[in-house]
């Protein structure tokens, strides 16, 4: 036993200090870049990344969506045309009752007196054009009802020529990085389906109503209002009205603006949008991580401590309990620990098993050895004869051993491979009781809960009591692993029963139990010796038997079976009032189907 522990300190020490060894390298940047990126301890591992990219995901199509649905620029445009309609009526009222002058007419004979009309004032026009555009920030341009253009209010005309005013783009004294930004998300929303798609303004200067649309549809007596796109995509809106006189169309007048306020107000509305969606992103990151830690490092103990065990590293007790965390990954924590410390106590059980072959294959082969060695020397008939029969016996017992301790190795494994089905434990009974009824009177199968068979060679009495008349007695096992665990309980009792005796077997239900008890009338079990014939080649047998003729697998083997059902198996002394012995007992409790 200290070997072994020798052993398992060593291997602790050995992986302890695989373990806390120090990072190799140098360089403090690589040392970084693989605890994040590289090796088995790194930070951002797949699965971090695919949290975050789901996640991620998720967030991008909302705002999308967010900025799909705003519908910000139709809104936008669609309110400032309403606006440009008002303007554009009141500039058309204006100048209708401003600048107007009455002007004479040549009379038609020269019996009729002269007469007057009404036309529009060019510099009066002009004057007003100015001011008004003055105030509202915006071009206006005036046609005569011939299409030729009377005033631009963009246009001086003096001595020198024509001067033509230019609007300068304000100073942009954002950030550069916001400004990036804001383009980046411009970029963006561009590919965004089912926007409204603004018709190319002219890029000519406008001289006759006939080079617009509007100014055409004004002098023909109609309102009209457009929003267009320039060649840098930049948002133009122009309104055009009647001027009417004494319901003549005097002409038309045009006004266009370039609409920054609309562009910024979009802008505005996508980079607020932008900037909940950065901080929103830069939450959802950090609890993605948090979330891949609270998932991906103990999972990545539990697989390191599996990897060490199975290199033969650890013991099954260092596996990271993990249970305080009432959760799936804490449940597999405890699942593992207790597979790991089942694999132990299974390893554990091997070497004693190993230990136990070699020990029992010594005795009768050292006996062997000594009698062909003394068979080899002796005179007497009678000594060679004696030293023949030991011979034999010990060839015999060898056969026996072997032919158990194979079948107890291969035990194991068949009970971990078979599958367990709903196994009736009356019928196992009923058999087991069928096998030791006379030949003669062997008609059919036992199939009453209360039967005696009588053994005529020892005139001993089999009872049979089931105490379950309408309740199943099924259990989930292996039927043939289990009709041997009473085989074997059942030869041990009548090979300990005196004659005239009885074995009584009796079989209830408890609760969610099926409680099965061999009893017998034999000379019972050493008190300190009640938890030992449980294990292998323990052997404690009648003293009219001869020495070897049993194994002592028969009850390991048992308990064997009954542990792999999740059942159990012990074993007591049937007392009376005084304390006298008057028997062995041995119980086995099975779960119920």
């Amino acid at each position: 036993m200290s070997d072994t522990n020798t052993k398992k300190n060593r291997r602790n020490r050995f992986f302890s200090a695989i373990r806390h060894a120090p990072p190799q390298g140098s360089k403090e940047l690589d040392q970084i870049l693989d605890l994040y990126w590289g090796g088995s301890e790194r930070r951002i591992t797949g699965l971090t990344l695919r949290i975050i990219a789901v996640n991620a995901i998720a967030l991008v199509i909302l705002m999308l969506g967010v900025l799909y649905l705003g519908q910000s620029q139709n809104n936008l445009i669609e309110a400032k045309l309403e606006t440009f309609q008002a303007e554009i009526e009141l500039v058309s009222a204006a100048i209708s009752e401003g600048a107007v002058i009455e002007v004479p007419t040549k009379p038609a004979s020269i019996l009729d007196a002269p007469g007057t009309q009404k036309q529009l004032d060019k510099d009066q026009a002009t004057k007003m054009m100015r001011r008004m555009s003055k105030t509202m920030n915006k071009r206006i341009r005036l046609f005569a009802n011939d299409g030729s253009l009377l005033a631009d209010s963009h246009q001086l005309t003096g001595p020198g020529g024509v001067i033509q005013i230019v609007d300068l783009e304000p100073v942009d004294h954002s950030l550069y990085s916001i400004q990036i930004i804001k383009d980046v998300t411009t970029f963006i929303i561009s590919f965004l389906p089912d926007r409204r798609i603004l018709p190319r303004y002219p890029e000519i200067e406008i001289t006759t109503a006939k080079q617009s649309s509007d100014a055409q549809n004004a002098l023909n007596g109609r309102v009209s209002l457009s929003a267009w796109a320039n060649k840098e995509n930049r948002i133009i809106l122009s309104a055009a009205a009647p001027i009417i006189i004494e319901n003549e169309i005097m002409g038309g007048v045009l006004l266009t603006r370039l609409a920054k306020d609309i562009e910024e107000g979009i802008i505005d509305v996508w980079w607020d949008i932008l900037r909940v969606f950065l901080g929103t992103l830069l939450v959802t990151i950090l609890l993605s991580i948090y979330l891949s830690g609270a998932i991906a490092r103990p999972l990545k103990r539990l697989a390191r401590a599996a990897e060490r065990i199975r290199s033969g590293h650890l013991s099954g007790d260092e596996i990271p309990d993990l249970s305080y965390r009432h959760d799936e990954i804490g449940e597999l924590s405890i699942v593992l620990k207790d597979m790991t410390q089942a694999l132990w106590q299974r390893m554990d059980s091997i070497e004693r098993f190993a230990a136990d072959v070699a020990h029992e294959l010594k005795n009768p082969l050292t006996s062997l050895k000594s009698a062909v060695e003394t068979a080899a020397i002796v005179k007497k008939k009678s000594d060679h004869e004696k030293l023949m029969n030991i011979i034999k016996h010990d060839a015999e017992r060898l056969d026996r051993l072997i032919t158990d301790i194979s079948n107890a190795s291969r035990l194991d494994t068949e009970l971990s491979r078979e599958a367990y089905e709903p196994t009736d434990i009356r019928k196992i009974l009923h058999n087991l009781l069928d096998i030791y009824q006379n030949p003669l009177d062997r008609q059919k199968p036992f199939t009453k809960d209360h039967v005696t068979v009588n053994l005529p060679q020892d005139d001993i009495n089999i009872i049979l009591d089931i105490q379950a008349d309408d309740e199943d007695l099924n259990v989930y096992g292996i039927e043939v692993r289990l009709s041997q665990v009473f085989q074997n309980l059942l030869n041990n009792a009548l090979s300990f029963s005196k004659p005239h005796s009885n074995i009584k077997i009796q079989a209830s239900v408890r609760l969610n139990a099926i409680v099965i008890t061999i009893e017998d009338e034999g000379r019972g079990i050493p008190e300190n010796k009640l938890e030992s014939i449980f294990e292998r080649f323990y052997s404690e047998r009648p003293d009219h038997e001869d020495y070897g003729r049993h194994s002592g697998l028969g009850l390991s083997i048992c308990k064997q079976i009954i542990d792999a059902h999740s059942g159990r198996i012990f074993a007591e002394n049937r007392k009376d009032l005084s304390g006298s012995i008057l028997g062995a007992k041995f119980t086995v409790i099975l779960t119920r189907a």
